[in-house]
């Protein structure tokens, strides 16, 4: 459950402020792909999520530019941005995410507690006890936060009595190129809805690299954003919420690709804590797709690798500027002598 949230005033334009709640943001890009002017940021998604890198998922780049025209804020599934003129939210139906209906539960609510259980995000709280009337039924309260619900309709799915109403933000299309895809799981930590996961298999079966699940995806783009080998496609066709004035954001929105990540982190290395086993160079996504035996575990033909190689023993960063900012060779390392550190927005 979320309480107090962090504010950032982004941008302020005479009485008119633009504020992120970094605790409520996604890291799915919608409101860098409708800013007019270009002036927000989304970047080291993985890294931010997967807990590697101290940082928000977004920054404004140039506040002097930012209109402050409150559109970013009204495509934002979540209500991570608002507008605020005189320190007064100007939400109103217009916003994506006030015109949403919030998750709600009925009276037929037999608190089980499925919901609590299968959330992604832990904002269900179930409270029960055993009926004192002499029924054998339980009583209680199923709460849900909607400052934190992202309306993917995992409790909706799995309630037994169909107390759970659900709206979501988006429809849209999800693809994956498969033999562009690594396998890194970045977009797995990443998804708000937990949309995606590896299926398991049998000895001799293939499965696919990573499995979907329509009904529980919003089709934010947060994965697109944060896949460091761009394998990942991800297009809204749709605002579902009835809403004011949704045709122009719709112009802004559907069938767009979801905006390039910036490269906001650096690889920073230790040589002497480093054991030169090369771990880190295996699993690196960005290596796996230009040499196919680096993905197959072998780490022949050291020299000429795309990001990561090991140097005398000691590993060594090729090009800064190809990392995808996931963070897995920070992940695998047993001696943390790789990390991802802050770079600042150019």
């Amino acid at each position: 459950m979320q309480n107090d949230m962090r504010l950032s005033v982004f941008s302020e334009k005479k009485d008119r402020q633009l504020v992120y709640k970094p605790e409520k943001c996604i890291g799915c890009g919608t409101c860098v792909q409708a800013c007019p002017k270009g002036t927000l940021a989304v970047g080291a998604v993985g890294a931010v999520a997967r807990g590697l890198l101290d940082a928000d998922f977004l920054e404004m780049k140039e506040s002097e530019a930012c209109l402050v025209c409150g559109i970013c804020a009204k495509v934002c599934p979540t209500g991570a941005l608002e507008l605020k003129q005189e320190g007064k939210n100007l939400a109103d139906m217009s916003y994506i995410s006030r015109a949403m209906r919030i998750t709600s539960v009925n009276e037929s609510c037999v608190h089980c507690g499925l919901c609590e259980d299968i959330c992604p995000r832990g904002c269900i709280e179930v409270t029960r006890e055993i009926s004192t009337d002499g029924s054998l039924k339980l009583v209680g309260k199923t709460h849900i936060d909607s400052e934190c619900c992202v309306h993917c309709g995992w409790c909706a799915a799995v309630c037994p009595v169909n107390a759970i109403s659900v709206e979501k933000p988006f429809a849209g299309t999800w693809t994956r190129a498969e033999d562009v895809c690594q396998t890194c799981h970045t977009c797995i930590d990443v998804c708000p809805a937990n949309a995606l996961f590896n299926k398991k298999w049998k000895a001799g079966e293939r499965v696919e690299k990573i499995t979907h699940r329509p009904d529980a995806c919003i089709y934010c783009g947060a994965c697109a954003v944060a896949c460091p080998v761009d394998a990942i496609d991800v297009r809204k066709t749709a605002i579902l919420p009835e809403m004011e004035k949704k045709g122009p954001l719709e112009k802004k929105l559907l069938e767009a690709s979801v905006p390039e990540a910036l490269l906001r982190t650096c690889l920073e290395t230790d040589e002497a804590a480093c054991l030169g086993c090369g771990n880190c160079v295996i699993v690196c996504p960005v290596n796996a797709l230009e040499n196919r035996e680096l993905a197959a575990g072998h780490l022949n033909n050291m020299d000429e690798k795309a990001l990561l190689e090991v140097r005398n023993g000691k590993i060594s960063v090729v090009n800064q500027e190809r990392c995808g900012g996931d963070g897995t060779c920070a992940l695998i390392c047993p001696v943390d002598a790789i990390r991802l550190v802050k770079r600042e927005v150019e």
